[in-house]
């Protein structure tokens, strides 16, 4: 069974940092694209950002740009988000995913539970 888990999140106030976690777990995802969304309340979820599997793309948002980091450890089936300088409007839940289906980043085959982060004005 296959079973992404985030971890890392929480309450931090405007200008902080959090470091999100997501530990997989069923199959390795050493050869397959990951990626972290959010979705903030009322609205649609949002690509945060994307990494393939070797490394040699990643893709920010543009609301996220410069102030966040993807990375990934293959030997540890693990995919990082080093969020700084963090808003008030980076509030959401964040998930992890992976395995984009056809290469659409849009449609990843395997999803996380979500894990909170609040940041407080």
């Amino acid at each position: 069974q296959v079973q992404l888990v985030e971890s890392g999140g929480g309450l931090v106030q405007a200008g902080g940092s959090l470091r999100l976690s997501c530990a997989a777990s069923g199959r390795t995802f050493s050869s397959t694209g990951m990626a972290w969304f959010r979705q903030a309340p009322e609205k649609e979820r949002e690509i945060v950002a994307v990494i393939t599997w070797n490394k040699s793309i990643t893709y920010y948002a543009d609301s996220v740009k410069g102030r966040f980091t993807i990375s990934r450890d293959n030997a540890k089936n693990t995919v990082y988000l080093q969020m700084s300088s963090l808003k008030p409007e980076d509030t959401a839940v964040y998930y992890c995913a992976a395995d984009p289906t056809a290469g659409n980043w849009s449609r990843m085959r395997y999803w996380g539970q979500g894990t909170q982060v609040t940041v407080s004005s």
